[in-house]
């Protein structure tokens, strides 16, 4: 299905959310409300976390235990827990844990805690993975990154202040671009099984998506293997092995 059908109003919802957020926060006189205010008002990605969680009730012939909103909390190994925005379960076994940020504006900021998030985030559970945590299933992790597109997060950044030579392909590059290389590598190194990086320009409601690989539609696509792969597992494989709680 064309992603204009399934992820228009999502976004739509993204930035109508974001305005009323920002706009009732200034009314009340608060004092982050600027770009930062529309954002600890919450709300602005559940329509794309609904979107995602309706990719895993396609199929009519299973039925999957889906989880969005309030505390999701994974296991982690160099952390207690994590929480995660959309955890989907099925027989006991961990099917997927989904992360969705989004970046409006502040993109100088932002742009390295995003980045120390997604990295951190995968080594956590990769690593809790590996110590039996979620059982012998390997678990499916998906990022979505909504990033506004301006001249703030388009325009190519200097390449000094480095105290030594950087990797080429950072170079004349914006942070829309720092993004789509990061998520690319994430997921060419198992980090992410799947991940969007999508611009949408405020007031517009676009959705500009720069590479394929990182598109909804691939996303949709990498998710339908993960139900046909969960689908075709004999029963045994569904047998409760994980750590006790």
């Amino acid at each position: 299905m064309p992603a204009e059908f399934i992820w228009k109003t999502p976004i739509e919802l993204f930035w109508q959310v974001r305005n009323a957020q920002t706009q009732k926060q200034i009314e009340a006189g608060v004092i982050d409300a600027g770009t930062r205010g529309s954002v600890t008002g919450g709300k602005h990605m559940d329509g794309l976390t609904a979107a995602v969680a309706n990719l895993f009730r396609f199929d009519p012939e299973i039925v999957f235990q889906i989880h969005h909103g309030g505390r999701l909390s994974l296991p982690g190994y160099y952390r207690r827990t994590k929480d995660w925005d959309l955890v989907v379960l099925h027989r006991g076994v961990l099917v997927a844990a989904i992360e969705l940020k989004s970046q409006v504006g502040s993109f100088g900021n932002n742009f390295n805690n995003r980045t120390e998030e997604a990295i951190g985030n995968a080594a956590d559970v990769w690593r809790a993975y590996e110590e039996g945590f979620f059982g012998h299933i390997r678990p499916w992790l998906g990022f979505i990154m909504v990033l506004e597109r301006a001249k703030g997060s388009t325009t190519p950044l200097g390449d000094s202040g480095a105290l030594f030579a950087t990797d080429p392909i950072f170079h004349n590059t914006g942070y829309l671009d720092r993004y789509r290389i990061l998520m690319q590598r994430l997921v060419r190194e198992k980090q992410y099984d799947a991940a969007v990086v999508v611009a949408t320009a405020k007031g517009e409601e676009t959705i500009d998506e720069p590479v394929f690989d990182l598109s909804f539609a691939n996303f949709e696509a990498a998710i339908a293997a993960r139900i046909a792969y969960i689908k075709a597992l004999p029963d045994d494989a569904f047998q409760a092995d994980t750590l006790p709680v």
